[in-house]
């Protein structure tokens, strides 16, 4: 099992900037990806960021060159620095791993984080 605690969402305005934290305990030697996704009212869930099982990065198109995502192995946690934030950014922010056990692959999310954007 893993737990996943987010936290860092607020409210900004446009141009503005937040870092969201993702705490992560349990089975962390199972984890072999990391990442957030977002989701907007009325839209499905997206990914956002993400390190992958290979230990290469992915970005979503629409936030490369703003948003930025790391991790501290001391600290048990995975951030997401996000700037120049817009509008269309408006979601909650889940913190997502894949952790396996065996031939058994599970995911699992975090609560969520409300990011709002004003403009």
């Amino acid at each position: 099992q893993v737990q996943l605690v987010e936290s860092g969402g607020d409210l900004v305005q446009r141009g503005g900037s937040l870092r969201l934290s993702c705490a992560v305990s349990g089975s962390i030697s199972s984890i072999y990806a990391m990442g957030w996704y977002r989701q907007a009212p009325g839209k499905q869930r997206e990914l956002v960021a993400a390190f992958t099982r290979t230990g290469n990065t992915n970005y979503a198109d629409s936030v490369k060159g703003r948003f930025t995502i790391s991790r501290d192995s001391a600290k048990n946690a995975v951030y997401l620095q996000m700037n120049s934030l817009e509008p269309e950014d408006t979601a909650v922010y889940y913190c997502h791993a894949g952790a396996g056990y065996g031939a058994a692959e599970y995911d699992y999310w975090g609560q969520g984080t409300q990011v709002t954007v004003s403009s």
